[in-house]
């Protein structure tokens, strides 16, 4: 039997022709994460609950948008849900229960995308944030939001009066992620400024790129103008400070042009926009559709079907989106009926969603080359009024409406709650958070101060420790 000599030269050629591992001569690209100027001379979207979708996301992204929120997404959701590729699109999917998505996102809006997630735990914090690190550039804490959903469990706006957790969650967050993992956060203004400053110091300290301020207190109402002219003294603070942070205005702006004024205004960094975005997903660029639906909306929903985006949230966004030639009725008619995408398809025509996405695609690609639409200062915008737009407006007795947060606790709830009936106190409030005491409270009750009220309830209830 014939022997091939050994040949060290050919078998270590062998070894390497089965080996997955790249050539030593090919460099592996180096992460490179968003910096604060990547926070700079720019119009965001806002990150929105239902209404930030990926489909307006994508969309922004193609008028000018230069960076993108998702929306909030709670810490200890995200823990659980399960990540799925879609084969055809490259939509991921953080699914929930019943299979559902709670969170999606695409691979090409990967550079520009900020997740901004929900906590009152530095540990559940970070561990949501490592969930979905791989598909987004940035991780954002919510300290703003004044929802019921957001603030019963010490999150979201609660975190304005507990600096010591908010300012935690975010130095875990930066210590424990990976470094081209920008870090930020978003707040509210405090109703005194020297408050919001100390805290606006605290939180810049943590080691963030960028802080986001809407420009409003925890109960002022959407409706009201928001506090814009008490912006400028925060970022000339921070400037003072010698950390390099980018701080965004957010607050009352409804276009491009309408962001220079602001900018000029405040001095902020950049503008982010929410409720006028949700409207028009287009407001980003200087020359906006103005038509939305004779053919955006079309165009959205062939690409949201392309996407597998679900029906609920396409039509509910489709339904915020308004402009001033409301012409096509009869397309607003048939979404409204409608139960799924099959039944527009006499109105839509071709589902050409991967055409569309092809363009919106190739508007992203092109930004290596050509950059989105910069926000220099209109150094001509005249100066502020002289009213006075510094506090909180006096008599302001919180928020009416059941969906917004209404005296609630502002710090998370103690070992010592007391739940006081409706029918005793005689107020509803707009959250059944319970009020929180910090010592036993005795509470009087008689069947004169509640005619009607069961002779059980009459008596002497204290607050001894025990949970209602």
């Amino acid at each position: 039997m014939l022997r091939t000599p050994f040949s060290p030269r050919l078998w270590l050629m062998s070894r390497r022709s089965l080996s997955s591992s790249p050539p030593h001569d090919v460099k592996r690209p180096r992460l490179v994460g968003l910096t604060p100027d990547d926070y700079r001379n720019g119009v965001m979207l806002a990150p929105m609950v239902r209404s930030g979708a990926l489909p307006t996301r994508l969309f922004a992204l193609k008028h000018g948008a230069k960076l993108v929120w998702g929306p909030e997404m709670v810490d200890k959701a995200i823990l659980h849900a399960e990540r799925v590729v879609d084969s055809v699109s490259g939509t991921i999917s953080y699914n929930g229960k019943q299979e559902r998505a709670m969170f999606t996102c695409h691979p090409i809006e990967k550079p520009y995308l900020i997740f901004q997630v929900g906590s009152a735990d530095p540990n559940l914090a970070v561990q949501a944030s490592r969930v979905v690190m791989n598909d987004v550039s940035g991780i954002e804490l919510n300290c703003g939001c004044p929802k019921p959903f957001s603030t019963h469990a010490g999150m979201g706006a609660a975190l304005l009066t507990n600096p010591d957790l908010l300012c935690s969650i975010l130095s875990a967050l930066r210590r424990d992620l990976p470094p081209h993992i920008s870090v930020s956060a978003k707040i509210r203004l405090l109703p005194a400024q020297e408050d919001t400053l100390s805290l606006v110091e605290r939180i810049v300290n943590t080691g963030i790129n960028c802080l986001t301020i809407h420009c409003r207190t925890r109960n002022m109402r959407p409706r009201e103008h928001a506090l814009i002219h008490r912006l400028r003294e925060i970022v000339d603070f921070v400037k003072g400070l010698g950390r390099d942070v980018a701080v965004i205005e957010n607050g009352d702006c409804v276009g491009f042009k309408d962001a220079q004024r602001i900018r000029a205004i405040t001095g902020a960094d950049s503008v982010m926009i929410a409720t006028a975005a949700e409207a028009n997903p287009t407001i980003f660029s200087p020359s906006p559709l103005t038509s939305i639906e004779d053919g955006f909306i079309l165009s959205y929903l062939r690409l949201c079907k392309y996407l597998d985006n679900h029906w609920a949230s396409t039509k509910f966004c489709v339904s915020q989106f308004k402009d001033s030639k409301s012409s096509n009725k009869a397309l607003r008619a048939a979404v409204i009926k409608a139960k799924g995408y099959s039944d527009l398809g006499a109105l839509v025509g071709p589902w050409t969603g991967s055409d569309e996405f092809a363009s919106i695609k190739a508007a992203i690609d092109a930004r290596t080359t050509t950059p989105p639409f910069s926000l220099p200062a209109d150094e001509s915008t005249p100066s502020p009024p002289e009213e006075d737009t510094t506090t909180t407006p006096s008599g302001w007795r919180g928020n009416p409406d059941p969906a917004v947060v209404y005296e609630a606790p502002l710090l998370p709830a103690n070992e010592c709650r007391l739940m006081v009936p409706a029918g005793v106190s005689r107020q509803d409030p707009g959250t059944p958070t319970p009020i929180t005491f910090s010592t036993a409270v005795p509470l009087f009750l008689s069947l004169s101060d509640a005619p009607g009220l069961n002779k059980s309830w009459a008596g002497v209830a204290s607050c001894s420790g025990t949970r209602w």
